[in-house]
């Protein structure tokens, strides 16, 4: 396929589910039973001038079609109105939050790729083995254990009984550091429980399918062409196989990239990590429908951003698509 039409392609595909996506949140709350003048009010009793002023401001009082095109304009300039529970612009509510998740889901992630992946590998070439047995029975339950309760009971250990990290936040409220040094130490020391337990789901996930993928890769005619050629085993396994059963493995790992703009929201909620997945929880339970709107859009909008990233490397990782 000719490298050009295969990325505009792509790229066409990736505007075209972000402006189907940016639709449908328009229509996110209107189609809520009730007013939506009143759903975008915080709660309380509210007399007619200022459910009359909230149409206004959110163009509710026009037709239907006028108020997309409203939308549509306040969206490209990041307009999404006041935070119901903070009273300030949406966007410094959740403009400080990205960064936290991106650290902490993303340390997690990487812990996740290195170690799910190697062990996977290890397990599918050495398969029905005691190091299979055992590595893929530990990562069936990492996969399968709840998150909420693997981080309860990572704070139960580590924070309440052994006192060896925070139970929660991102740093002490009010501390002041002697140097860059001790204020990254204290928050490695609060980024490990969280990010661990992010990571040890996700580890599990990957450490499955690659083992899975690996195995089915074993069978294929040119592993055993390599090896009648006369290739070491690490040679095989290194350069023949694991290159081939990586294809599903990329395409978990970006859907789940994709997903950190989301957070991880029980893992950010159990340890009040201050990133997009506490932030949604909170607007949910608040009724902050804003905030809500815009994370959603935020989430959305990042997968399919990974996706595309995807497509991309699937593009140079896979010769069948350039075939």
């Amino acid at each position: 396929m000719d490298k050009r039409r295969y990325f505009l392609r792509k790229i066409a595909n990736a505007l075209l589910t972000v402006i189907i996506v940016t639709s449908f949140n328009f229509m996110l709350f209107r189609i809520l039973p009730g007013d939506p003048s009143r759903l975008l009010l915080p709660r309380g009793s509210w007399s007619a001038t200022i459910i009359a002023q909230q149409k206004k401001v959110f163009h509710l009082d026009k037709p239907l079609w006028q108020q997309f095109g409203f939308y549509w304009s306040d969206t490209v300039q990041l307009k999404f109105g006041d935070s119901f529970k903070e009273r300030r612009p949406v966007t410094a509510v959740v403009g400080p939050r990205i960064l936290p998740t991106l650290l902490l889901v993303g340390t997690g992630t990487v812990f996740a790729v290195i170690i799910g992946v190697t062990s996977g590998v290890l397990a599918g070439w050495r398969r029905a083995g005691a190091y299979d047995t055992l590595s893929t029975g530990a990562n069936m339950v990492f996969y399968a254990v709840p998150t909420l309760w693997l981080g309860m009971i990572f704070i139960g250990i580590f924070s309440a009984r052994l006192g060896w990290f925070p139970s929660g936040y991102m740093e002490v409220a009010g501390a002041s550091y002697a140097s860059w040094w001790e204020h990254t130490k204290a928050l490695l020391d609060h980024m490990f429980l969280p990010a661990l337990t992010f990571g040890l789901g996700y580890m599990g996930q990957y450490h499955l399918i690659v083992r899975s993928s690996l195995t089915g890769v074993m069978k294929e005619d040119f592993v055993l062409t390599a090896r009648a050629k006369g290739l070491s085993d690490n040679a095989v396994l290194w350069k023949h196989v694991v290159p081939n059963a990586m294809l599903p493995t990329v395409t978990i790992v970006m859907m789940n990239i994709g997903f950190i703009m989301s957070g991880a929201i029980l893992t950010e909620t159990v340890f009040n990590w201050p990133g997009i997945g506490l932030l949604a929880y909170q607007a949910m339970q608040n009724r902050d429908y804003p905030v809500m709107q815009a994370v959603f859009l935020l989430m959305s909008v990042a997968v399919i951003l990974a996706n595309f990233i995807a497509d991309v490397m699937y593009y140079y990782l896979d010769p069948r698509v350039q075939g």
